[in-house]
């Protein structure tokens, strides 16, 4: 067989990419169709910017939840006679499967598009859920640092601050070194940080449903039991029914994500919270007498969305530069994984003379935090309309 043209690698490679079109597509008619009762998301139509990004987001978003059904070959399967072929060419007549190798080979030996489709697996898992725990502890700490003001501002401002002034590589480095993974302190980071979720979502119920005893028992019955059935599972690797566990690797570096990124929300929602707590609608619960937390996170937070959600979009972007720059390094994540970073730092080695194995990575991350850049423009346009 011969070495397939660019246009029919092309052609290939969208057909391997149906299921994706097909999903952007439901995704997009939905969103036309109900566009008016969707609020921010649906105004997010009315941008082109913001439309592009979304557009960008949603297709890696996609192609990381079916990986499995695009992928032409396990991403770390190794065929002889494939090392750093070009795009397109065929497989020896004795391997079965799929007769090509789309984006070519890798110095291993492996289907360089296969590696690039499951790599966006691996930043789907970790960058979004990352940065929402991240969020999660920033926003439970920064709104009652500027609500109460005093020694507890004093105490997490100088907390964050110190934080800061790491600077993100080597504290990341710091983290993931063998040597302080074996102390078990990204394990006990991870004890603490993974339990602000459930004291948001706890508070946030409590507050809301102060009054109402029986739905407020029945959201934190249920809030209690699956977030610390996960919290088991997740942090501490100890789910008593044996469903939920995360790879010491992947924690490692979930950890040192959260870490890294909570005080930066911290002193975002801190500066966002100093500034509405003085508004009219604030007084006006107060004067109701409202609680703390319920004037909190039921009149100052909903007001501080628009910033909160364009800053989620942008550090999702930097969390994915962050892990790509980890994997780059060979910090964190397996050696033979197939996420971005680590894949480009496989085929820079041979750039000058095989570019195909760094390219294809290189323009996957490029697009994605490109896309996520976009997407956060769009929002910010539509948020300064409301």
């Amino acid at each position: 067989m011969e070495t397939l043209s660019w246009g029919a690698i092309v052609a290939r490679l969208l057909s391997q990419l149906l299921p994706v079109w097909i999903g952007m597509a439901a995704v997009f008619a939905l969103s036309f169709g109900f566009k008016r009762r969707l609020g921010l998301y649906g105004q997010l139509f009315d941008s082109t910017i913001g439309m592009i990004g979304f557009a960008i987001v949603l297709f890696w978003a996609l192609t990381g939840i079916f990986a499995d059904t695009i992928i032409t070959f396990d991403p770390l399967q190794q065929i002889s006679g494939m090392k750093n072929k070009v795009p397109g060419t065929p497989l020896p007549e004795a391997v079965a499967g799929y007769r090509y190798y789309l984006l070519g080979g890798d110095n291993l030996a492996r289907d360089v598009f296969s590696r690039m489709v499951s790599g966006a697996t691996i930043v789907m898992q970790i960058a979004p859920l990352a940065t929402l725990f991240a969020f999660m502890v920033g926003i439970t700490l920064g709104l009652p640092a500027a609500y109460y003001g005093g020694r507890l501002d004093t105490f997490l401002s100088f907390l964050a601050n110190l934080i800061l002034a790491f600077p993100v590589i080597l504290l990341f480095y710091l983290l993931v070194t063998p040597e302080i993974v074996q102390t078990g302190l990204p394990t006990y980071m991870a004890g603490v940080l993974f339990l602000f979720p459930i004291i948001f979502l706890v508070v946030l119920w409590n507050s809301r449903y102060f009054t109402q005893r029986g739905k407020r028992a029945a959201y934190l019955a249920v809030t209690l039991v699956l977030g610390l059935w996960l919290y088991l599972g997740v942090a501490w690797n100890a789910d008593p029914l044996g469903l939920i566990s995360v790879p010491p690797n992947i924690l490692i570096v979930f950890v040192s994500v959260v870490f890294v990124n909570s005080p930066t929300v911290f002193r975002i929602v801190r500066g966002l919270a100093l500034d509405i707590k003085t508004r009219d609608y604030v007084a006006a619960a107060q004067t109701r007498g409202e609680g703390p937390w319920y004037t909190m996170l039921w009149e100052i937070l909903p007001n501080a969305r628009g910033p909160l959600i364009v800053d989620f979009c942008l550090r999702i972007g930097y969390t994915t530069i962050l892990l790509g720059t980890l994997g780059f390094f060979g910090l964190g994540l397996a050696p033979e994984s197939p996420d971005w970073g680590t894949t480009i730092n496989d085929g820079r080695k041979l750039l000058s003379i095989y570019p195909h194995p760094a390219i294809a990575p290189a323009l996957a991350l490029m697009s994605l935090v490109l896309g996520l850049n976009l997407l956060a423009d769009g929002l910010r346009e539509e948020s300064l309309r409301d």
